[in-house]
């Protein structure tokens, strides 16, 4: 069977542009994950974007099954996206390692509308512990692979705060990002506060 990564990260170089720097994490039992950045200069503002490489090498599998598929399953790779020169938010490739990891080591399912904790902050001085896992296909258009093997998705990542955290398990993904769109909140400000919560 062809190795995915490949074509995953030539679908990120379409959509994204060439890679400036490339970081690997190796986590003990788990296959390598590669944090790639992109620079991107937008009439916005500077932007980086950073995706994993290597999450998609094999399937997430059902934590309650009990044996793992080998060849089905869902697949997915990370984005996050942050504006550039306000915080130093290279120090992000580690934790966004580690959720990369997370299906092999935890044995998760990674799918929009989950909150992924990194037990600290993203990166120095950030106040974002955590992320939510937005729907996939606005930024990197899905990876359709050679039956039986599912698409790899591109799950965007939005920062959130504790308290942000906190609110959207009780009212859900759909109502925290209603409540930032309705305060046109800067998801990719590496510096923002938190959303009016009450």
């Amino acid at each position: 069977m062809a190795d995915v990564l490949p074509l995953v990260e030539a679908r990120l170089r379409f959509a994204l542009g060439v890679p400036d720097a490339r970081a690997a994490v190796t986590f003990l039992g788990t296959d390598r994950v590669e944090v790639l950045r992109f620079q991107e200069t937008a009439a916005e503002g500077d932007l980086v974007r950073y995706a994993t490489l290597g999450m998609s090498a094999q399937p997430m599998a059902d934590p309650g099954a009990l044996l793992a598929d080998p060849v089905k399953g869902p697949r997915a790779e990370l984005v996050i996206s942050v504006r550039s020169g306000l915080a130093d938010t290279d120090k992000v490739l580690r934790p966004l390692a580690v959720l990369a990891a997370s299906p092999q080591v935890e044995g998760v399912i990674v799918a929009p509308g989950a909150s992924l904790d990194v037990g600290g902050p993203l990166w120095p001085g950030a106040p974002f512990t955590s992320v939510l896992v937005a729907e996939p296909g606005g930024l990197v258009e899905d990876l359709e692979l050679d039956p039986p093997l599912d698409p790899v998705r591109f799950l965007p990542l939005l920062p959130m705060t504790p308290n942000e955290a906190a609110w959207k398990r009780v009212h859900g993904a759909a109502a925290l990002q209603e409540r930032w769109l309705a305060h046109g909140t800067d998801l990719r400000d590496p510096l923002r506060g938190q959303v009016p919560l009450d």
